[in-house]
């Protein structure tokens, strides 16, 4: 037992090792002359909204045949958590599914309680029940129980497939991954690409992965944030469409899908005041800014969508009456256009930085090119610098 232990510890450090190693660094879409409408935070990023912390555990092993239950792994796990490490205080949240081919646990309490209580947890599609086991030990460990004595939890954790490029059957997401998701999710930067969840993800049949982005409001509209973060392995490559170029027709190559099989899974967070219905109506308009980037969320896609306010600290609270502020309907219409244009983004950032992987039995899926990218762009009047 100590000596499996120790292999599982060895296993661990060197997968998170790996993970540190290859954390994509490069430039995101913008820095390639993609042109986006809307204007974004300081860091273009979900933690763009105050209090939205994010972590990652990425988990990159071996090469080569498979064998179920040895790799070759590319995995990993992503943890968004709206009002950081404090999981006393619930956030409004309202979820939408566009096509439900895919699973997010807790999305019936969503709907029926208007709360999200706890972190959104993205993974493998085969991972779903280890991480809702382990977000639920995490609470039990880190934080004290509810006002009646209980930890009572129905964690949100989605999924999409990566069972391309990863030994997905192995199981290699373990409760340790899914703690130190959490332990070491932050503010600021986010990585993205080929990390977390999205580590063995495929996207309009280029590498895939998590990616985001946000926007923030004219102070006439308030300054509210709005930030998206998303893990895409969805669509297929005749389709893909950046800043309303059809690059995929363009960079024809390398294809490796014939429907579209995957799925995405987009998290808004905003601190504008919502309540759960108009929330619910923000995590709707997702669905257009995938259409923008040429998804038509085919039958084999489970595209699930989350949105929360950070805003009404306490609103939660079991007791007494508690006085809330929000948005007129009328009002909403700012926030709609930045859920839509910080999509559209998010989701080229993903690709953008994402690059080619080998994964089981040397399977290629192939980065997007960047200098591809940037002559069709040219081709069609588009590159911004």
């Amino acid at each position: 037992m100590l000596k499996a232990g120790r292999a599982l510890l060895a296993a661990l450090a060197f997968s998170l090792l790996l993970a540190t190693a290859t954390a994509q660094t490069g430039p995101r879409a913008r820095d390639l002359g993609v042109p986006f409408d809307g204007t974004p935070g300081p860091l273009n990023a979900i933690t763009d909204v105050k209090g939205v912390e994010v972590g990652q555990t990425t988990l990159i092993s071996g090469s080569g045949p498979l064998k179920v239950g040895v790799g070759p792994v590319r995995t990993g796990v992503t943890a968004i958590l709206p009002r950081g490490h404090n999981f006393q205080d619930s956030v409004f949240a309202g979820w939408f599914t566009l096509n439900g081919n895919g699973e997010m646990t807790g999305t019936t309490w969503v709907e029926d309680s208007g709360f999200l209580d706890g972190p959104v947890m993205i993974t493998n599609t085969h991972s779903v029940g280890v991480v809702r086991d382990a977000v639920i030990a995490w609470r039990v460990k880190h934080a004290p129980p509810d006002q009646d004595g209980y930890w009572w939890s129905l964690p949100v954790v989605a999924e999409t497939w990566d069972g391309e490029l990863n030994d997905v059957n192995g199981f290699h997401v373990k409760p340790e991954h899914v703690f130190h998701a959490l332990d070491t999710a932050k503010s600021g930067p986010v990585e993205e690409g080929s990390v977390g969840g999205g580590t063995g993800m495929i996207c309009n049949e280029f590498k895939g992965g998590i990616g985001t982005s946000s926007r923030v409001l004219n102070a006439k509209y308030g300054g509210y944030t709005v930030g998206v973060l998303v893990q895409c392995n969805y669509g297929i490559r005749s389709q893909l469409r950046i800043a309303g170029v059809p690059v995929g027709r363009e960079i024809s190559e390398h294809n490796v899908r014939n429907d579209d099989v995957g799925s995405i899974i987009v998290v808004v967070a905003t601190d504008a005041p919502l309540i759960p219905t108009q929330l619910k109506r923000v995590a709707r308009r997702v669905s257009l800014g995938l259409g923008r980037d040429g998804s038509f969320s085919g039958d084999g896609s489970g595209d699930i969508f989350i949105a929360f306010s950070t805003a009404n600290p306490g609103a939660a609270e079991p007791k007494g009456v508690h006085q809330l502020t929000m948005l007129p309907n009328q009002r909403l219409d700012p926030i709609f256009l930045a859920t839509v244009q910080a999509t559209e983004e998010a989701v080229i950032n993903a690709m953008v930085a994402a690059k080619t992987m080998k994964g089981i039995n040397d399977y290629e899926v192939i980065g997007l090119p960047h200098d591809r990218l940037r002559e069709v762009l040219k081709k069609y009047n588009r590159l911004a610098k």
